[in-house]
């Protein structure tokens, strides 16, 4: 029995996906608030932070997300911990500098909307968002900001 639980955890070991384990890579590029580029075993890889979701070019506050986020990772090194894949493949990641939650960052001045879709649990980041919109940081200065998952659906149409 004990053999058999060996076997049972290596494999279990072995199969798990790659991206699971955390990893540290220069930022060398910034798409927009919340999509960047990481070095990885010598190669960029672009990567989608996870449970938050910034407004999209064209939107307010969108180039100033941008902009934050750039200001806070590029040209640095940066912890990256995956957490899953988006439907294209791209790994959803919480991104770390210096002590500091990027995608916390983010919401905390009022840069991102938590991704409440895709990330049900994090109460963290709920609280972030309740606690900007109280402040009115950020876009929540806007009396009627649209999310981006909304803006996009209606750019699509």
């Amino acid at each position: 029995m004990k053999t058999f639980s060996s076997v049972l955890i290596l494999t279990a070991l072995l199969l798990a996906p790659q991206w699971c384990a955390s990893w540290s890579g220069a930022v060398v590029g910034v798409t927009d608030g919340d999509t960047i580029t990481v070095m990885h075993h010598g190669r960029a890889e672009r990567v989608r932070l996870y449970g938050i979701d910034c407004p999209e070019k064209g939107q307010d506050f969108g180039t100033r997300a941008k902009e934050f986020t750039s200001d806070m990772v590029f040209r640095k090194t940066v912890e990256v911990l995956p957490v899953g894949e988006t439907s294209y493949g791209r790994p959803v990641v919480w991104v770390t500098v210096n002590g500091k939650s990027l995608n916390k960052e983010l919401v905390r001045v009022g840069l991102a909307w938590w991704y409440r879709h895709f990330a049900p649990n994090e109460f963290e980041l709920a609280q972030l968002e309740t606690t900007a919109r109280k402040n009115e940081a950020g876009l929540w200065s806007q009396p009627n900001p649209v999310p981006p998952w909304e803006f996009r659906r209606i750019m699509n149409k």
